[in-house]
């Protein structure tokens, strides 16, 4: 029975998930070589700790791959309850970590985790199911739409506590997409979008710092020594790689001018070494994901199922966007990493998860 499942995958979609993180973790080595022999006095270091990390994200690929898709909805509210405790510990001075001005991490056995990446995919979860659950009334707008979006709102602002708009938003857009897929009202549409708009203008303006993070994108090298460091390095980078790039390895940005290259601002990177060639690739396998992934949403007969595969599928196409558009300077930079290929456990590890339980809801075709 279980090869019986396995043959029904979408091995295209394993496929492309591979290649990526594949990739990924070659870039990460190019992109950190530097900074890991300045700081660790080893070229390999964040290699190394990548390189584990995905090891270990295989092997929730694999688990979210084949259990019962069915159980995800069972554990939804439980993922809730997790996710509002963790939201609050990483709030906590005793249990939360700091770096950069943002309290986002928890210390677990010297490991750092971020709990909004656990926390991305609860909610989507969680969305699928509840609004599966209310197709009988979802016209209602009391009953049928608004319980989960309250939910919503105390997680979006535990993780705007942080700070982390980033995170926020990708979970308000990802949710937002499984609210619209499931049949709501465009008139509650409308009302949601409104209120959630209003909230983040307000969030944006409550602070100097905020304001002057998300604006200094539009004039990045008039305010290089403030807010628009990184992007014009990010740009400088994108400039110097072309069409065919500069060769791997051979980055002068990596080299101690463009801050989180290995993290958030390793596209600017693989762009200067690979060019436009590499960028092509990357998009191109992004493309497939989010084709795929709508192929697969359509061949399911069951409504939580269908919900869970397009929530799983933008919410990684979301991060993707809102990465690719910091670096070149179409969005403002929130600290948003690029699935499968950015340094991080807790980002490979959510992601691979994400794409298990595609793969996972692929074997559930009818056709």
């Amino acid at each position: 029975m279980l090869w019986a499942k396995v043959k029904k995958m979408d091995f295209l979609l394993i496929a492309v998930v591979f290649i990526l993180s594949i990739f990924g973790l070659m870039m990460v080595y190019s992109a950190s070589f530097p900074i890991g022999e300045m700081y660790y006095n080893s070229g390999n270091y964040f290699f190394v700790k990548q390189l584990q990390w995905l090891l270990i994200s295989m092997v929730f690929f694999i688990l979210a791959a084949l259990i019962n898709p069915a159980l995800y909805a069972r554990w939804s509210p439980a993922l809730v309850m997790l996710s509002f405790i963790l939201l609050i510990a990483v709030l906590l001075p005793s249990i939360g970590v700091e770096r950069n001005y943002s309290q986002r991490w928890i210390s677990i056995g010297g490991f750092l985790f971020q709990p909004s990446e656990m926390v991305k995919i609860s909610m989507v979860i969680y969305f699928a199911s509840i609004y599966a659950k209310k197709q009988a009334y979802i016209n209602h707008f009391v009953q049928g739409v608004l319980p989960p979006v309250i939910i919503l709102l105390i997680v979006f602002l535990l993780i705007l506590s942080q700070p982390d708009l980033g995170a926020a938003g990708i979970i308000l857009a990802a949710c937002g997409i499984i609210v619209t897929c499931s049949g709501v009202k465009m008139r509650h549409l409308l009302l949601l979008g409104s209120v959630a708009a209003i909230g983040i203008v307000y969030f944006a303006f409550s602070s100097a710092y905020r304001l002057n993070r998300l604006t200094s994108f539009r004039n990045p090298f008039e305010e290089f020594s403030e807010g628009g460091y990184q992007l014009a390095n990010s740009l400088l980078a994108i400039n110097s790689g072309g069409i065919m790039g500069n060769g791997i390895g051979n980055s002068v940005q990596k080299l101690g001018y463009l801050p989180e290259a290995h993290t958030d601002f390793i596209m600017a990177i693989t762009i200067e070494e690979l060019g436009a060639a590499g960028l092509l690739i990357v998009f191109a396998c992004y493309m497939i994901i989010l084709f795929r992934g709508i192929f697969i949403a359509k061949q399911l007969s069951n409504s939580f199922y269908q919900l869970l595969a397009i929530g799983m599928t933008f919410l990684i196409m979301i991060q993707a966007v809102i990465n690719l558009g910091a670096i070149s300077g179409l969005l403002p930079i929130t600290g948003v990493t690029l699935p499968f290929i950015s340094y991080g456990g807790s980002s490979i590890i959510m992601m691979m998860i994400c794409a298990g339980i595609l793969v996972n809801l692929s074997a559930k075709r009818e056709n």
